[in-house]
């Protein structure tokens, strides 16, 4: 019987190093992941093929939190952002209701729920069909999983249970890992919850950035995009862009990053710059400064 000392073992593994001149891992491609046409081709539509990366616009944030800080006028906040996002992450209301169904960003749709912030958050379920995700033309669905906390079954089950589906229609499942109680953020952690979101079957993984990423990414055999997490000052949160790409991650998911950042069409366009164009934190913020300040201009002249 397996117990927590096998997770160390994970997370120091030497061999497998898909890696670059500093033996940091790289992502692996779509086409090395063998999927039927169909589904390589939705998640192609995301994970662009050009680059290899995706940076991914998070603005599900209200299926438990209301709300959120920047989110309280859906459509405002993601109309001027939408052309820039490879993909977009909503809700289903959300994306009924507030968002333009003449955009061609592919949508990775919320497709779990059942908490809130009111209660135990890892009492989840699938909360959305595969049959009303094909209605809204998903190019792939979201499930949160919560290892090691209350509810980690249930969610591990409705995790296998949505690859089943997915695998039937041909779309692609992005397994978020939620953080379990007393586990926190560090890499034994989020090797052991991303590798068992791999191994049941989700074709892609979000999950944190943490001190020793590149194992989290060697350990899973498949894309990882970062969660945005926290809000944090722009130079900060391209710099944390910036260390994930380099240490393997196929591209980040962001929401209060940017929808809170002082200019988020600015803040998008110099994440975009890091994930795609390899800028460095310093040339991306200079790249942000420049568009905060010429849109301001723009603003101006407009109000005269």
């Amino acid at each position: 019987m397996a117990d927590l000392d096998d997770i160390q073992d994970m997370t120091e593994n030497k061999k497998k190093k898909r890696g670059s001149a500093k033996n940091f891992p790289t992502a692996p491609s779509v086409s090395e992941l063998n999927l039927e046409w169909g589904m390589a081709n939705r998640l192609s539509r995301i994970i662009k093929p050009e680059s290899g990366r995706t940076v991914m616009l998070a603005v599900d944030h209200g299926y438990f939190q209301g709300a959120a800080k920047g989110l309280e006028e859906l459509d405002r906040t993601v109309g001027p952002l939408l052309p820039h996002a490879d993909a977009l992450m909503p809700t289903r209301g959300g994306l009924r209701y507030n968002i333009t169904p003449f955009s061609n960003t592919p949508i990775v749709l919320r497709a779990s729920g059942g908490n809130s912030i009111l209660g135990e958050l890892s009492d989840e379920d699938i909360a959305v069909s595969m049959e009303d995700a094909i209605r809204l033309n998903a190019s792939a669905v979201a499930i949160s999983v919560y290892i090691g906390a209350e509810h980690q079954h249930r969610t591990l089950m409705a995790l296998t249970k949505l690859v089943d589906e997915g695998m039937r229609y041909g779309i692609p499942v992005l397994a978020v890992t939620a953080v379990g109680k007393n586990l926190g953020k560090g890499a034994k952690y989020l090797s052991l919850a991303s590798r068992i979101c791999a191994e049941m079957g989700a074709q892609f993984v979000k999950t944190y950035y943490c001190e020793g990423f590149e194992t989290v990414v060697r350990n899973c055999p498949v894309p990882i995009v970062m969660a945005g997490g926290k809000r944090v000052p722009e130079p900060d949160a391209l710099k944390l862009t910036s260390n994930a790409i380099k240490r393997g991650a196929a591209g980040v998911d962001m929401g209060r990053n940017i929808f809170q950042a002082a200019d988020p069409v600015a803040m998008i366009q110099a994440v975009k710059a890091v994930v795609h164009q390899d800028y460095s934190p310093r040339k991306a913020l200079t790249m942000y400064e420049d568009l905060k300040a010429d849109n301001k201009r723009k603003t101006k002249r407009r109000r005269k």
